[in-house]
């Protein structure tokens, strides 16, 4: 659920309307008001995206339920979860992104009259990479049956998963595509049409869904899933075509000097790739153990754990927007040994992530069911639905300051110059903890035993990689940064108190999950300032900014 989806171009393309060729790269590429604008655009477009995203959950348990038949959709949605890592939100980006760049600088100091190098490169692993994804598909859809084997053993409607598999199976190539198309245009400085990929992606679901469901029935999802990950494709290909189409510009000091290095990028090394490739993969196998624990469970346990997933995740999504901004200001000080203000700068994000997060996980512990009646228990999704699916929730939200501990110390150890592999051990580490445990505990708690260890596996990983950060990347102060955790935590340890009791007290579930909010946050607040938590003064001073204008005017 991380991944940072840009804002900006030219033609109508957001900021970074500078359309004279090779502009891209240039200094209104980097300016500040230039990152500001982008980088609105990009949570605006990413929260678009979200939103939908949770209206097509919101569409899946209306139309049907949480049962085998959304079990068997969800064993077939794997296949776009992994791809969507891979070949959009990580590998992908980290190899294509530098070769652009290095690309785009040739082109603006190369004679004219040599070949383009941006174009070279799109030649020369344009046509390599469609005959892969192209290839990976059709396998995926051959041993379409086996996959759903491995993944899913003991399911009680294979064949079904096998149909949404196939369908699904065209993400492997829709989403590599996608993915060359965003690193491109990023590379370029246009961050608009790769931020719309995930707001495409969900409309075609929900569209498809409701197009098709009376004679699909939840294959209308899957294929929901194929079309939207060609819409993928078809908002980013436009604009990165009128960018490959732009004339070239023309350096006059470059005339006449003679040939020069044009190949189309730096060479990729398998060692520096292999590090975040296997992190990415062993994060997001976290999902597939979950699944193949669930598929022995009674009918709707994967459905549950799905929905609760999804919904226990959002301020994770909130918190890490922050980390996904301010990345880019931790590698430039990296690169330029300047290891002091890298780590000013990641404490401080650690902590405000850890306010937003923590907040948001005791919003879900203290009022879980009013949160999931609200979102989704209509048509097939009954109260019995919600109860479990909150329950499920409650115990995931346990893991989620592990989670976002994750995903911004990573961005630590990888703004470094060599290849760490600590991250991926780590992360190993915690997906065999997650593993072994939920091996245990699943014929002991059922889902809820699933969910223990998914949180305790990535408490574990987010520990090792806390308490190692300081000696492979940035010199992060252990001591101070697990005290204001646990300062943190113990501010949102009474607000969960104070807002499950204000959620009992009320008894229309809208208001009471609001009023809950309101007094988490509020509690949350006061008891963390109290503690001298850190940030918690950046954060009131931000919230009463607009009180203290007020009483400045009026005086």
């Amino acid at each position: 659920m991380e991944g940072s989806k840009g804002g900006g171009g030219t033609g109508g393309d957001g900021p970074g309307r500078d359309a004279r060729p090779g502009a891209e790269g240039r200094g209104s590429f980097s300016s500040g008001r230039f990152l500001a604008r982008a980088a609105f655009l990009t949570a605006l477009l990413t929260a678009a995206g979200a939103l939908l995203g949770l209206v097509r959950d919101q569409a899946i348990a209306h139309l049907y339920g949480a049962g085998p038949d959304t079990d068997a959709f969800l064993v077939a949605w794997t296949v776009p979860e992994v791809a969507a890592t891979l070949l959009i939100e990580d590998a992908m980006a980290l190899i294509l992104v530098p070769a652009f760049s290095l690309a785009l600088a040739r082109r603006a100091t190369a004679p004219v009259l040599d070949p383009d190098p941006v174009r070279l490169l799109v030649r020369s692993t344009l046509p390599r990479l469609f005959l892969a994804l192209s290839a990976g598909s059709a396998l995926l859809v051959a041993t379409a049956p086996w996959v759903v084997a491995v993944l899913a053993p003991g399911l009680p409607e294979p064949g079904l998963a096998v149909d949404c598999t196939r369908l699904t199976a065209t993400c492997a190539f829709t989403f590599g595509m996608a993915g060359y198309c965003s690193a491109a245009l990023r590379a370029h400085g246009s961050f608009t049409a790769p931020a719309m990929i995930y707001v495409a992606y969900n409309a075609g679901i929900i569209t498809t869904m409701l197009l098709v469901r009376d004679r699909w029935g939840v294959r209308a999802a899957a294929a929901g899933v194929a079309i939207g990950g060609a819409l993928m494709v078809l908002v980013q290909a436009p604009v990165l075509w009128r960018r490959l189409r732009a004339r070239r510009p023309v350096d006059v000091t470059a005339a006449g000097q003679g040939p020069r290095d044009t190949g189309g990028g730096p060479p990729v090394a398998l060692a520096l790739l292999a590090p975040v490739i296997v992190f990415a993969l062993s994060r997001q196998s976290q999902v597939l153990i979950e699944r193949f624990l669930a598929a022995p469970l009674p009918p709707g346990a994967i459905s549950h754990l799905n929905y609760a997933q999804k919904v226990a995740q959002i301020p994770m999504t909130l918190s890490m927007m922050l980390c996904t901004v301010t990345f880019p200001v931790v590698a430039r000080a990296m690169a330029a040994g300047d290891t002091e203000r890298a780590r000013r700068r990641v404490e401080r994000d650690l902590a405000l992530a850890g306010i937003i997060v923590l907040v948001g996980a005791a919003t879900v512990v203290a009022c879980a069911p009013q949160i999931i009646e609200v979102l989704f228990q209509r048509g097939a999704f009954d109260p019995a639905d919600t109860a479990a699916t909150a329950d499920v929730m409650r115990v995931y939200a346990l893991g989620l300051l592990g989670h976002t501990l994750v995903g911004a110390l990573v961005r630590c150890y990888f703004s470094a110059a060599r290849p760490l592999w600590f991250p991926a051990f780590a992360m190993l580490t915690g997906l065999a903890l997650t593993t072994g445990v939920g091996t245990l505990l699943v014929q002991v708690w059922g889902v809820l035993g699933i969910a223990a260890a998914n949180a305790l596996g990535i408490t574990v990983t987010a520990a090792l990689m806390l308490h190692r950060v300081g000696r492979h990347s940035v010199p992060v102060s252990l001591r101070f940064m697990t005290g204001g955790l646990v300062k943190l935590g113990a501010a949102a340890a009474a607000a969960t108190g104070s807002g499950w009791l204000c959620g009992a007290l009320v008894p229309s579930p809208v208001l009471g999950a609001m009023a809950a909010c309101v007094v988490v946050s509020a509690v949350f607040l006061v008891i963390a300032h109290a503690l001298r938590a850190p940030e918690t003064d950046t954060i009131l001073r931000f919230l009463t900014r607009p009180l203290t204008r007020k009483l400045a005017h009026a005086r």
